[in-house]
């Protein structure tokens, strides 16, 4: 098959209509497939909506055309739809994935996700995959029969396992959660709806993991570019780029700092997508899988960079991480950022009175145990918005950073 090309469905790809079910039992709907439906249902979420207003880098007032958690959302869905469509997988489940892999993100980015995991450091830490399966099964609230949303099986796994497996087959945890354990919304939920944490998620979810990649590759260089943190020629540390660069310069001998990085970006991403595809097409012909479930049953991850691109992809990650991520225009914003999270977590623990009444308890703080009020103050900051947690700073202290 010719890379660009849309393939057939394929055997191994995950089947609407023999999903695995949902939490709770409901009829099938009459025009869309079962994983149609969960995508549709993740667009119009409350939580997909709050994604606009939430930290990608740059905070939502440095400017108009920075990406936000939304923005990033849908380019990891434009760039996995893309290549679910050359390996034959279905494009409803891949761009649920996509769609829904950031919705437990907190305000401020992974600043705020920081400051949240510090102080819940005693009661089971943060982690922003948690928290999403907690918006999908629990904190999202429209409809009379259940709370969430009440996504099929094969979203609610690919959403868990978006790194991978958690555990081995006996339960024991793998080495990256071996510290503090598999996330405690993740084990508890995984007791009551079994989501196979020891084995790989299906072809789709692993499609929309690596899309994440490619998609921060491609508009975090383009984000840095636009904020003068460096420039096209910087980026020739990096050989992949530098090639790139080079080609440029040989097409586009003239062309205008602005054009050179937006082109730079889209030849990027386009080699990034060429390269997975080349390389998950090889993998699945040397293991033949005749199902998704051999897929989750595989030894190894199919879906992946061959290994000189993904060596390329890490400096890339390095570059970034080094002119972007660390740079100090970047950490003395991201600084004030957790600190204002880290003073919204303190004050409501010491004043739960000053919550939003929707968020009290139905006794009143009062009657609530310490492990329920630290939930429920978990759940309200993770899903403020960067604008949200601002006022409510503004609202409960003298003093609020103006995060510039």
């Amino acid at each position: 098959m010719s890379v660009g090309m849309a393939a057939p469905r394929a055997a191994y790809s995950c089947d609407p209509d023999r999903s695995r079910g949902r939490q709770f039992a409901e009829p099938p709907s009459s025009n869309r497939s079962a994983f149609r439906r969960d995508c549709d249902r993740v667009i119009h979420s409350n939580a997909f909506r709050r994604l606009k207003h939430k930290t990608q880098v740059f905070v939502f007032h440095e400017g108009d055309h920075y990406r936000t958690r939304l923005t990033h959302s849908l380019e990891v869905a434009q760039i996995a739809r893309a290549i679910a469509r050359q390996l034959g997988l279905d494009e409803d489940l891949t761009e649920t994935l996509a769609l829904a892999h950031d919705l437990g993100h907190p305000p401020f980015g992974h600043a705020g996700e920081r400051a949240l995991d510090a102080c819940l450091r005693q009661h089971g830490g943060f982690d922003h995959n948690a928290q999403t399966l907690r918006v999908l099964t629990a904190l999202e609230h429209r409809y009379p029969e259940f709370d969430g949303l009440n996504l099929t099986w094969e979203t609610l796994e690919g959403v868990v396992k978006h790194n991978g497996p958690l555990t081995d087959q006996a339960g024991n945890p793998l080495p990256r959660y071996a510290e503090h354990g598999v996330p405690l919304g993740i084990a508890e939920f995984d007791k009551r709806f079994d989501l196979e944490l020891w084995s790989f998620a299906s072809l789709e979810a692993q499609v929309a993991a690596i899309a994440d990649d490619i998609a921060y590759d491609g508009h975090d260089i383009d984000d840095g570019l636009r904020a003068g943190l460096f420039r096209v020629e910087d980026l020739r540390t990096v050989p992949l780029a530098a090639e790139i660069i080079d080609e440029i310069g040989r097409r586009y001998p003239n062309l205008a700092e602005g054009r050179r990085g937006a082109e730079l970006v889209r030849e990027l991403i386009s080699r990034l997508i060429r390269a997975v595809t080349e390389e998950t097409v090889r993998r699945l012909a040397e293991a033949a899988p005749r199902s998704a479930e051999e897929v989750r049953h595989s030894a190894a991850a199919m879906v992946a960079f061959p290994a000189g691109i993904a060596a390329a992809e890490a400096e890339i990650k390095t570059f970034l991480w080094a002119r972007m991520y660390r740079a100090e225009r970047v950490m003395a914003v991201m600084r004030d950022a957790e600190a204002i999270v880290v003073d919204l977590f303190q004050r409501y623990c010491d004043h739960p009175a000053d919550l939003p009444p929707d968020w009290l308890p139905a006794d009143g703080p009062v009657a609530e145990c310490e492990a329920d009020r630290f939930r429920r103050i978990r759940n309200f900051i993770a899903g403020m918005t960067d604008f949200y947690a601002l006022n409510e700073h503004q609202r409960l202290f003298d003093s609020t950073p103006e995060l510039r």
